[in-house]
């Protein structure tokens, strides 16, 4: 159902695509907004609507309305998308390591020593 609508939305691009580009110009477009345009070509004014414009709109209502099924039934796929949304197993507790013991022990100095001072001379 998935592929068969992904297909028709992109024949229907296709066609909308054609439509648009065989629509002859409407002129000026936003270069007729500059000075000295007057309100019917600002406007557009009525056009007689033609078999192109007709095939317009209606491949892009098309297209919009199976854009938006597409969305809804991908949104609701059972199949996870990313690893953060998955059920990865939580990794195993990492061990500490040891640290190494020294060979001899070191003198400590915070101990007052038995000794006395050297007499002054």
């Amino acid at each position: 159902m998935y592929n068969l609508l992904l297909m028709l939305l992109a024949l229907d691009a296709l066609i909308l695509t054609t439509a648009v580009l065989l629509q002859a110009g409407q002129g000026g477009g936003l270069a007729s907004l500059g000075g000295g345009a007057g309100t019917e070509q600002f406007m557009g004014g009525r056009q007689a609507t033609t078999l192109l414009t007709k095939i317009t709109w209606w491949c892009a209502g098309i297209f919009l309305f199976i854009s938006l099924i597409l969305a809804v039934l991908s949104a609701h796929s059972a199949a996870p998308r990313s690893v953060l949304e998955g059920g990865a197993p939580a990794p195993a507790p990492v061990q500490p390591t040891p640290l190494p013991l020294p060979a001899t022990p070191a003198p400590r100095t915070d101990q007052p020593s038995n000794q006395s001072p050297p007499p002054h001379r």
